[in-house]
Parts: C-alpha cells; structure tokens; sequence
C-alpha cells in the first residue's frame, strides 16, 4: 500500500515555541522559535521521505470547536494564543502551502478530526496513513499497515505497538481517555480512575459501552478496590459518556477533496520568497528552489 503522510503541525509549533530560544530572528528581526522549528522539521520530512502524497492541518481555535458547544470546559485550562504565537503559526500555514502541501484548517474541527476524515475516505483508494505526530490521541485511528510517527521523536507505532505502549487497542483508546481523563485537553474522565484501572476495564468488558452494559461484572474483576471502581463508575457515567465525546477524533468533517488535491506539488517561489524567515530556513529553501 502507498503511504498517505497526514501532517498535524500545530503539536510541532507548539513544541517549537515552548521548547526553542525566542530570541530567535526572522529576516524582520521578529521572534521566529516556532518558525524555525516547524520549518525544519517540515524540510526534514520533505527531503528525507520525498512524499507522494501528504497534507498538514492546523488547529485554527482553541474556544470555537464544535466540542466547546457540549462542554465549554474542553481545552479552557489553556492560556489565549499570544498575537506573536498567532503570526508565526501563521507563516508556518504559508510555508507548508508554500512548500507543495495542501494546508487544512477549520475554526470548528481540530487538526485530528481534518486528519481523521481524510484518512477514512482514502483508505479505500488502498492508502496507508502515516499519522505525523507527538499526540497520543491519534492511536485512536490506527488500523492494520498504519503508523502513529513523531518525526524527530522516539514513537513510530502500529496496531501492536499501541497495545504494548497503552495496554489497549487502537479502537479502545477513545474509551481510554474517557476513563482516566487528560488533562493535556481537560477532558474530565471518571474520577478516581487512573491509566492502569482503564485499561484492565476495557480488556475484559470492551469499550465504554461494554462496561456499563456489564457493570455487575466490574466487582469480579482482578484489579485492586474493584468496588470501589464500581462505585465510580455508577456515580459518574455522564461524566465518562461526554468525555468519551471529548475524546473521539470526527471522522466526517464536510471536505470536499479528490485524491490528487494531496498530491505533493512544486514549491511556489513568489510565496516562498515573500515570507519572513530564519536564516538557516530560508537558505534551506533557498536550496530547495535550486538557488
């Protein structure tokens, strides 16, 4: 099966802006740490792979998610987006586009869901996805011939690695996350349920559905206080079906794409020459362009 690369910029940005010395300077003299970094990475990607076909999504807001509609909660431990984060997450868009990937961004669908609808619609076309990215959430959608890929980074999963990494399988991973919680997205999960409980539960019972239609069954389970966790359970199972909500990547975001628009094009010169970059970006692409 041919590989589709399926992108999610926003965690290397961000990782870039947290991480890289904001002293950095574009040719503006303005900060460009996340500039800097994402470039890299991206150029990185590009030349080692030489990618057929490839796309990058970007998370547009943090506040206007259609998740925020059912549980305002979701994501508000975050700080606002400083306006310089906002700048240079917007010339990381214009690089990627300037580079030949298609860019995909909503203000009402996350990165994950724009990467989940598109790797279920052209999984027919017989593609194997190569999930780009430090966010475990993506396990998730992992099916057989797939990876879970942090460029850069030490995880390069399939469907059995995310077994012996999260204890579960790439379908369980939602129910996951709607047990114990993340507080990465502030996702609330069970209370008093932890990784390690989650995953014993879904290895007997199934998913979350599972354990609540067999949740007589939980006290007979081998875990420690399995009682207790009954009690949790029952106490809060609109809490584990909205996180369960929170949790799972949309897979039917509304786009209207054909195969070839993920097609890797040529690097646009003009769009490409009109972005303030770091130096050692630009004399990168600068060497891309044959310059």
């Amino acid at each position: 099966m041919q590989p589709l690369y399926l992108i999610d910029s926003s965690v290397y940005i961000f990782r870039a802006w947290f991480s890289l010395d904001d002293r950095l300077r574009d040719e503006d003299g303005q900060p460009a740490n996340a500039v800097f970094g994402f470039g890299n990475v991206l150029l990185d990607f590009l030349s080692s792979n030489r990618p057929r076909h490839v796309m990058a999504a970007f998370d547009e807001s943090l506040t206007t998610c259609f998740r925020n509609e059912f549980y305002p909660q979701y994501k508000a431990n975050r700080p606002p987006a400083p306006e310089d984060l906002k700048r240079q997450i917007g010339i990381c868009q214009r690089l990627a586009c300037g580079l030949g990937l298609l860019t995909l961004a909503s203000d009402r669908y996350e990165a994950d869901d724009l990467i989940g609808t598109v790797a279920t619609r052209f999984r027919a076309d017989g593609y194997a996805m190569r999930f780009i990215t430090t966010d475990k959430d993506y396990a998730q959608l992992l099916e057989p011939g797939d990876r879970l890929w942090d460029i850069g980074g030490r995880r390069n999963l399939d469907c059995d690695g995310v077994i012996r990494e999260f204890g579960v399988r790439a379908d369980q991973v939602a129910d996951l996350l709607a047990l114990a919680g993340d507080s990465v997205d502030n996702i609330p999960g069970v209370p008093g349920i932890g990784a390690k409980t989650a995953a014993v539960l879904l290895r007997h019972l199934g998913g979350l559905d599972g354990i609540y239609e067999r949740l007589e069954q939980v006290p007979t389970l081998p875990l420690r206080g399995a009682r207790r966790v009954h009690r949790l359970l029952a106490e809060h199972r609109d809490l584990a079906e909205v996180s369960l909500r929170l949790a799972t990547i949309h897979r039917e975001a509304p786009l209207d794409l054909a195969l070839d628009a993920l097609r890797l094009g040529e690097p646009d010169a003009r769009l490409l020459d009109d972005l303030p970059l770091p130096g050692r970006v630009r004399r990168r692409v600068d060497a891309l362009l044959g310059r």
